[in-house]
């Protein structure tokens, strides 16, 4: 074994994922999940504001600027961002195969320190499922969606129903989502991490 983790490897009888016909269109911007999240939405003023766009197949990509709000060291993104823009933009893959899921786990590599005022360029897939076991990789590259790769990893979502979220989130915000008239939003706002 090449140092990878067994739980996130399918199993052989894993199925080859399949996009939801309903999936939005390639190149479509996604949005945010939920406003107040903090990889996706506009309400955090020191979020990653990270936008994702469907790609083919079951892929997105996104794009997220280091900001000096996420800095570890002096003048270097925090790893814990990186691995949370990793983490936003794998769970955006759910919504190509339209489930509800939640990280399971997340295996990061860091490869190249990622300077503030630095755009990270992001794509992810979804590579096999398993029952509610869905199986992605990601990567995320600087100077350019072809650029030298910076950070990586490998993840393990698990399918949930909505009740996930209302037996376990602050009730007033759970509220709050329920209450959105808009249905789209209503869905999205439970679609990815706990």
């Amino acid at each position: 074994m090449s140092g990878r983790n067994t739980a996130l490897t399918p199993p052989a009888d894993a199925a080859a994922p399949v996009r939801h016909p309903d999936a939005p269109a390639p190149g479509e911007l996604l949005g945010a999940h939920y406003e107040h999240c903090f990889g996706c939405g506009e309400g955090q003023p020191h979020g990653l504001h990270l936008e994702a766009r469907a790609g083919e197949g079951v892929r997105v990509t996104a794009e997220f600027t280091v900001k000096p709000a996420h800095q570890g060291a002096p003048g270097l993104a925090h790893g814990g961002v990186l691995a949370t823009a990793l983490d936003e933009t794998l769970g955006s893959l759910n919504w190509l195969l339209r489930v509800i899921a939640v990280t399971g786990r997340l295996e990061t590599d860091f490869v190249r320190p990622v300077p503030v005022d630095t755009v990270l360029y992001l794509e992810a897939e979804v590579t096999a499922v398993a029952g509610r076991k869905i199986y992605c990789t990601a990567v995320g590259r600087t100077g350019g969606p072809q650029g030298p790769v910076a950070v990586r990893a490998d993840a393990l979502f698990i399918e949930v129903k909505v009740d996930h979220f209302i037996d376990n989130g602050r009730p007033e915000e759970i509220q709050a989502a329920m209450a959105d008239p808009d249905q789209v939003r209503r869905a999205r706002a439970f679609e990815v991490n706990p």
